[in-house]
């Protein structure tokens, strides 16, 4: 007992030691005069984005009903007054991490209220906990925003988003609101979804746990596929920002082969053909 008590108390030496040496980490502030920031799980920290990568909410076309609800919700949030976290859901390449970015800006540009927006990776879902420790802290309201959010087999991490949506003693704070996209109305794949089913004592009870994930976003916003009419509109809205002085006529049978060539029609294949045409002119894609 005597060597016992001798290894018990070298041990508690040690982590005297360490704890001595290793400083406790300080708080996660925002600081003013930035707006957007990355969020870095190990060591916490949020990283600072001078310049986001978006696109002026005008030219965000053929989402009209989606860009309405959205930045209504938002503003909302700006003022202070209840808001819906929200699922961005939908076919790849339409335009629903722009809509979150541009939204935003524009709420910031219209009330002056300077939301921090936040970009938490899929992989640090896990460390949301923390994050939102941070965030209590502050003054500022945050949107929280993870960019195509999807969960596979095995992949337990989704309990932890659960939690803060919806949940929990401590819960989401008022200042905090969380926008996410997905291909995924679910979140989760059809095939994992199957397996729960298949394999569970209790069928029913397995698939809810799976799918009341997306149950809480209090708003979900599909996005679809787009015809050729909105794909030109796209291209034609980004080529008269940027002030291009070639004629439409002569941009259009390029920007038909172009869609036919990546097999489909999407915001993002317009922006694709927009920044090959730039380059083709010797011209920055800057807008007016």
């Amino acid at each position: 007992m005597d060597d016992l008590a001798q290894v018990l108390h070298t041990l508690e030496r040690i982590a005297a030691a360490l704890e001595r040496r290793t400083p406790k980490p300080e708080p996660v502030r925002i600081p003013d005069g930035v707006d957007a920031f990355v969020w870095q799980a190990d060591p916490d920290a949020l990283i600072p984005v001078e310049r986001v990568n978006r696109l002026p909410i005008g030219l965000l076309k053929g989402i009209e009903s989606q860009k309405a609800k959205l930045l209504d919700n938002t503003l909302r949030f700006a003022r202070g007054l209840p808001a819906n976290n929200a699922l961005l859901w939908g076919a790849r390449g339409t335009g629903k991490s722009s809509l979150v970015k541009a939204v935003h800006a524009e709420t910031n540009a219209e009330t002056g209220a300077a939301i921090a927006m936040i970009e938490v990776q899929r992989e640090d879902m896990p460390s949301l906990a923390r994050l939102m420790r941070h965030l209590k802290t502050g003054n500022r309201r945050i949107l929280l925003f993870c960019d195509d959010l999807s969960f596979e087999n095995q992949d337990e991490s989704y309990k932890s988003l659960k939690s803060i949506l919806d949940g929990g003693l401590e819960g989401r704070p008022d200042s905090v609101l969380f926008y996410a996209t997905s291909n995924r109305r679910h979140l989760m794949s059809r095939q994992m979804i199957e397996n729960e089913r298949a394999t569970a004592i209790h069928q029913g009870e397995a698939v809810e746990e799976k799918v009341s994930l997306s149950d809480r976003f209090g708003m979900w916003i599909g996005f679809h596929n787009m015809d050729q009419d909105t794909y030109l509109d796209i291209i034609r809205g980004y080529c008269d920002a940027a002030r291009l002085s070639i004629p439409f006529e002569e941009v259009q049978p390029n920007a038909l082969e172009w869609s036919m060539t990546r097999g489909g029609r999407s915001g993002r294949v317009a922006w694709q053909f927009f920044l090959d045409l730039c380059g083709r002119l010797g011209l920055p894609p800057q807008f007016e």
